[in-house]
């Protein structure tokens, strides 16, 4: 009888594992999709909210798609509970599905901040596909969109908001913009970049409530004068979507506990993306890194060992790149580490910064902006992330690096980083066309 896989999830992690399946059994087995929304991608939601694609090229796996993939699929329906005695998954519309094997890949939600008003109309996420045709249908040429939290999400979008000729104010709760992404100092350097933008920035700002004033939006300060707004978007947070799992033997702590295999406590069921807690590849501690990368590589990993490998993960690289107005910001790694060794230095000429943390001669964090159009800018982005992923000690190269943060190639080039890193596939040899493994 065909091994039965059911996967939990249409997303990036959910699709990559199907795909990896299906590559090592060229459809001998049984794979199931449960899907609350048609897969798409939503990376690409800030284009489609840019007028830049239309909607129909925000969706990655079509029904003929699934169908060529010999995948069963239950769109619209949610998990609903798990029995792993049983081996059986409970659907929201009561369907039970039986399982050899299962992966939960079900991502996260946005979440708006707890205040009044934050659930009425004109106030919007924007995360889902669904969300963000509101967005689409709110924001007009002219319109003041005030965006509350400056997080990575909130940067995804401010592009797509100014290519609508909208007015654009950001209102942040911490003393920075991106407090989860880079220092007080990079902050400051995007903050002054975004003025010159034309962009209204309010950063130290607690939001108490949200009213509605003559069709427009009202937004209330503990401190500070109140704002006025066409559209208000919400970036403040997202949240594993994970409680239907409430009662189940599957063990949660941040997220789903997951072993090098993306096994969870229940051995026959694997998770991945947004809601597995695996490995930090810098630190070797559990974390939760809701990032696209980690997404993809999760769902090859954990595809490759529901179809019978024994493929071990040397864990996910913490990572966040964005550019706005184009002005590249990124961070790798442990980058605020507040034990490691740092040094940082700047060229405000070129509105370029940069941060790198050691321990011992490892780079295990770095920090980078510059301007999108230097090759300065581009090609260290790549240099520095292949530094920390690869963790080569550099040796002697450290301290060249730490009195030149400008001059990273030389520091690549000899430390072996392009040889360490070449070889090196997610599923451990090289990729091939579904289908058409050997």
């Amino acid at each position: 009888m065909a091994t039965r896989h059911v996967i939990v999830g249409g997303g990036t992690a959910g699709l990559n594992a199907i795909r990896t399946i299906r590559a090592y059994d060229r459809g001998e087995s049984e794979v199931i999709l449960v899907s609350a929304e048609r897969p798409y991608s939503r990376m690409v939601l800030p284009y489609y909210l840019g007028r830049g694609i239309a909607e129909s090229h925000v969706f990655t796996a079509t029904p003929a798609h699934l169908a060529q993939l010999q995948v069963q699929a239950h769109l619209g329906r949610r998990a609903a509970s798990l029995d792993t005695a049983a081996n059986c998954l409970t659907l929201d519309d009561g369907t039970r599905i039986e399982y050899d094997d299962l992966l939960i890949a079900t991502g996260s939600s946005a979440v708006k901040a707890p205040v009044p008003g934050a659930d009425s109309p004109g106030v919007h996420s924007f995360w889902t596909l669904e969300q963000a045709r509101g967005v689409v249908a709110a924001i007009r040429e002219g319109s003041h969109v005030v965006l509350v939290g400056a997080g990575f999400i909130a940067f995804t979008i401010l592009n797509a908001i100014l290519a609508l000729k909208a007015k654009l104010t950001i209102v942040e709760i911490a003393p920075q913009l991106l407090p989860r992404m880079i220092d007080r100092t990079g902050a400051e350097m995007v903050e002054k970049w975004l003025r010159r933008h034309g962009v209204a920035i309010r950063t130290g700002a607690t939001l108490t409530a949200i009213e509605e004033a003559e069709g427009r939006r009202r937004l209330r300060f503990r401190e500070g004068e109140d704002l006025l707004a066409d559209v208000v978007l919400m970036a403040t947070g997202i949240r594993t979507n994970l409680e239907w799992l409430n009662g189940s033997a599957v063990r949660v702590n941040r997220g789903i506990v997951v072993d090098d295999h993306l096994r969870s406590s229940v051995g026959n069921v694997y998770a991945a993306g947004d809601v597995a807690e695996g490995l930090d590849l810098v630190t070797g501690q559990p974390a939760v890194h809701a990032i696209e990368p980690t997404a993809m590589e999760h769902g090859r990993v954990a595809g490759a060992n529901m179809a019978g490998q024994d493929l071990a993960y040397r864990g996910s690289l913490l990572m966040n790149i964005v550019e706005v107005c184009h002005l590249d910001i990124a961070s790798f790694g442990a980058w605020d580490d507040p034990t490691a060794e740092a040094v940082a230095a700047a060229r405000p000429d070129r509105w370029a910064y940069r941060k790198l943390l050691w321990k011992g001669d490892r780079l295990i964090g770095a920090m980078i902006l510059g301007m999108a159009n230097d090759i300065w800018t581009t090609n260290d982005v790549g240099m520095l992330k292949g530094l920390v992923q690869a963790g080569n000690g550099l040796g002697a190269w450290k301290a060249h690096l730490r009195r030149h943060p400008f001059d990273i190639k030389p520091a690549f080039i000899a430390s072996g980083t392009t040889a360490r890193l070449l070889p090196e596939t997610i599923l451990g040899r090289p990729s091939v066309p579904v289908g058409q493994v050997m």
